[in-house]
């Protein structure tokens, strides 16, 4: 991917980036040229981002050409809401204390660099602070009182800054324009980059270490150069063609705001920020799919202050966004009820209660472009009515598990699970589905659906990573 820099003033940077392409913002704005081309990287230097002033029509002109710009108007934007990056800051406050605890005095200002200070100390705070605005520059403003606060936090433009300034600024510039600076120059790059999205912390991810190096494995062979990220490497997002998320989904959490980011620049990505935001809700997903007369549960949606009508003891109790079955209870009489109402209340101000449909196991299909791509049977964790006894500390909760055919299952198993993930997109789905004589329930759709060595994988082996990677491949070629 080409990387092109944009200014008004293109003299001052070709001295000091002469690898760089250097084009001034009259040229890529009226150039039919730069209007025609794809699969270009801009960086925008242009001395101001105002609204409606040259740097903000060379970022949505880039934008609307299907280039990858930085800063993006949106961007722009986003840095000049105060609500918004107070919002924020109260979200990394761990952060902003553990950076600035050596600090004596109450006040403090940095400058960020395409994320980067000149304080090594403040490396994770300043990376973190432009993974969230990505602007070329960012002055921040801290007050301590009893605890640090992010007081201040806006762009500032590059004419504004020092001799010193410039050339702290061009360590992330440098990288930025020449993409990825830490390969050998002996190395042979692939002709897309793949990003897969981890988080070595959690506890139960989507994927084991064993099938990550397996979709590794997979992803070169169809033609990726492929990288493991993390949370923090939100701000080297446009380095990459695709994002392969392998961490679990909510919307109110950071794998949401990079996969909302990865789309917006035009990545292709698994899984889309719609695919997020409608499987990770159950009410959403319950009202979408009995609105299209998909089977399911008898459900009833209820707000803080009132119970549920219509269901008799024993029914199960589901927070909107809990993951994993974690925010699912089985209540069976008014005491255990009440407990529940108790404690979810606090956290949602709807909840949806389903009838129990007790069954000794789950299907779950693999739905990957509206076709099948692997079948399970998830059974019952021991003595418990869920797949994952969540009460236990170890492996034996949870339950068996069983790897199918597809050839080999029931049609109309198969065609359940598709007529329900069309609803939401062509991406990579798990459809939880419960068999009760000859008819299919579905329980829930999952964006981001367990694929773990020895179990999904069972039957096709390499070959189930090589059809995802090859659909991201498909992806990637047709934007």
């Amino acid at each position: 991917m080409k990387t092109i820099l944009v200014t008004e003033k293109i003299s001052d940077w070709k001295k000091i980036l002469p690898g760089t392409e250097c084009i001034s913002s009259t040229e890529y704005l009226e150039s039919e040229e730069f209007s025609k081309q794809k699969r270009i990287r801009v960086i925008n230097l242009c001395a101001s981002y105002q609204y409606q002033q040259i740097g903000y029509y060379v970022s949505l002109l880039a934008e609307a050409r299907g280039h990858k710009v930085l800063p993006t108007t949106s961007s722009m934007m986003d840095v000049k809401l105060t609500h918004l990056i107070k919002g924020d800051a109260q979200d990394f406050d761990q952060i902003i204390q553990s950076s600035l605890d050596k600090y004596a005095d109450n006040k403090l200002e940095i400058k960020i660099f395409f994320g980067k200070a000149n304080d090594p100390t403040l490396a994770k705070l300043s990376s973190l602070l432009f993974q969230l605005y990505q602007m070329p520059v960012l002055m921040a403003r801290f007050e301590k009182k009893e605890r640090w606060q992010l007081s201040t936090l806006r762009s500032q433009n590059i004419r504004d800054l020092t001799k010193t300034e410039q050339i702290e600024l061009l360590p992330g510039l440098q990288y930025l324009s020449t993409g990825k600076n830490a390969i050998s120059t002996s190395y042979t790059r692939k002709k897309y980059d793949l990003a897969i999205l981890v988080n070595s912390e959690e506890a139960y991810p989507p994927s084991d270490a064993q099938a990550i190096q397996k979709f590794i494995k997979a992803a070169e062979k169809v033609g990726f150069n492929t990288e493991l990220i993390s949370k923090s490497d939100f701000s080297r997002i446009t380095q990459f063609d695709a994002l392969f998320i392998r961490e679990t989904t909510n919307v109110n959490h950071h794998t949401f705001r990079i996969a909302r980011y990865a789309d917006y620049e035009g990545l292709a990505v698994i899984d889309d920020p719609e695919s997020i935001l409608k499987c990770t809700n159950k009410i959403y997903l319950n009202e979408l799919l009995q609105t299209h007369e998909i089977l399911t549960p008898k459900s009833v949606t209820f707000a803080k202050g009132s119970k549920p009508e219509g269901l008799a003891f024993p029914y199960v109790l589901k927070l909107p966004d809990g993951a994993f079955s974690k925010g699912v209870k089985k209540v069976s009489n008014d005491q255990e009820l009440e407990i529940c109402l108790n404690a979810f209340f606090q956290q949602t101000d709807l909840l949806i209660a389903q009838e129990f449909l007790p069954t000794p196991f789950d299907w779950r299909v693999g739905v990957l472009n509206n076709q099948p791509l692997y079948i399970c049977k998830y059974f019952m964790a021991s003595k418990h009515w869920q797949i994952v006894d969540w009460r236990k500390t170890n492996v034996t909760r949870l339950g068996k598990t069983e790897t199918f055919d597809i050839k080999a299952v029931p049609k109309k198993l198969i065609q359940t699970a598709i007529k329900a993930t069309k609803l939401i997109g062509n991406g990579l789905y798990g459809v939880d589905i419960k068999e009760i004589d000859g008819k299919y329930f579905v329980i829930e759709i999952n964006d981001n659906p367990s694929i773990d060595s020895g179990i999904e994988d069972k039957l096709e082996k390499s070959k189930l990573y090589e059809t995802i990677m090859n659909h991201l491949m498909q992806l990637v070629q047709s934007k």
